[in-house]
């Protein structure tokens, strides 16, 4: 087979021509040329990026679009047939971009090859994965925590300082510098943080995250909606948001007003359930010899030995006791020596302990005979 060299024979060259005249500055003419080829090469890619960036704007469009026309079709009315009118507007705008794209590579190719561009990557392309879904079906779940705790130690402050954020183009642009934090796992720490700052009564700074807690949510929620990667949906969400899109706003607002009130559920559920632990750890301190809760038993006296052992008064109690029937007396009895309210023969057992240690200091102290 033939090669074709034709491709070659149309190659502009500037730089090191030596057919100028003499009179003229040879130099200067060359760097003339070059300086009006650069010129025509920039031109060309700016009139590329434009395209490029009109065409990722409108296919942007298109999927909020794709979006509206699928609620509008469940609700009908005037709003179905204006989507429509716009879905036509956007077929029309990809056939002129077809149109300008193949324009644009006809110009490319008629253009001659030169110094500058010879030994270019013409061919070159940017490839956009699809979402990658994580594998965590796959994992134990002593697995998927070392995983959220390995995310959280190399990303916990840029979640604070994300949750910090006031205005959409702030976060927008930091979602876009950092896109590692588009993830659950950024959602799921959002939320233990509003629990915990509830639980420390930080309510204005609770309510703050849990707005931001949401815009994560919905990200993630439109990603799944549009079947793309989070990542790609930060620009799209906050464009919904700012062009005051009234029934997508109440949506979100509405679901970050329920949000907050299961914040506040639930960090009052821990509060309680903290309460609870602390009185049964100080409880479990205070049993007596029989496993009985003082308090407890105390309550359940009735009123008249309640009001001996307040005053401890043993001859009120004596007195309380025989007026009882026996069982009773037995019964109440036992519960108090069980939980260490009365104690038999607490000063033959007094003396014993001071006897002990008197023994004790005595051993310490005494010294051999020298």
């Amino acid at each position: 087979m033939p090669i074709d060299y034709s491709k070659w024979k149309n190659i502009e060259i500037s730089d090191d021509e030596d057919d100028t005249h003499p009179n003229i500055d040879t130099p200067s003419l060359f760097r003339w040329r070059h300086q009006a080829r650069i010129e025509r090469q920039a031109e060309a890619e700016r009139e590329k990026a434009e395209l490029e960036k009109t065409k990722r704007e409108t296919e942007l469009k298109k999927q909020e679009l794709k979006q509206k026309l699928k609620e509008a079709e469940t609700k009908g009315g005037d709003d179905l047939n204006k989507l429509k009118i716009e879905e036509a507007e956007l077929k029309k705008q990809e056939q002129e971009f077809k149109k300008k794209e193949e324009e644009l590579k006809k110009k490319e190719k008629l253009t001659p090859w030169n110094v500058d561009t010879i030994s270019h990557d013409k061919f070159a392309k940017t490839i956009i994965n699809k979402e990658e879904k994580r594998e965590d079906e796959n994992l134990t779940d002593e697995q998927k925590a070392e995983r959220y705790k390995q995310f959280l130690d190399k990303n916990k402050s840029k979640i604070k300082h994300f949750g910090m954020l006031k205005h959409y183009e702030d976060s927008k642009r930091y979602l876009i510098d950092n896109p590692e934090l588009v993830c659950d796992d950024t959602a799921n720490y959002l939320v233990v943080w509003c629990i915990d700052l509830e639980i420390e009564e930080k309510h204005d700074l609770m309510e703050h995250v849990a707005h931001q807690c949401i815009v994560m949510q919905f990200i993630l929620e439109l990603s799944k909606t549009l079947k793309c990667d989070p990542r790609a949906c930060v620009g799209p969400f906050f464009t919904k948001m700012q062009q005051a899109n009234r029934e997508y706003k109440d949506g979100f607002y509405d679901e970050l007003n329920a949000f907050k009130a299961r914040v506040k559920k639930r960090a009052a559920e821990k509060i309680e359930a903290a309460m609870a632990e602390a009185e049964e750890e100080e409880r479990q301190k205070r049993l007596g010899p029989g496993g009985l809760d003082p308090v407890e038993v105390f309550e359940s006296l009735p009123e008249s030995l309640q009001q001996c052992f307040e005053t401890q008064n043993i001859e009120m109690l004596q007195e309380t006791l025989l007026s009882m029937s026996k069982e009773d007396a037995e019964y109440h009895m036992d519960r108090c020596i069980k939980s260490g309210l009365w104690v038999p023969d607490a000063k033959s057992k007094e003396a014993k302990d001071e006897n002990k240690e008197k023994a004790e200091t005595e051993e310490v102290y005494d010294t051999p005979d020298s």
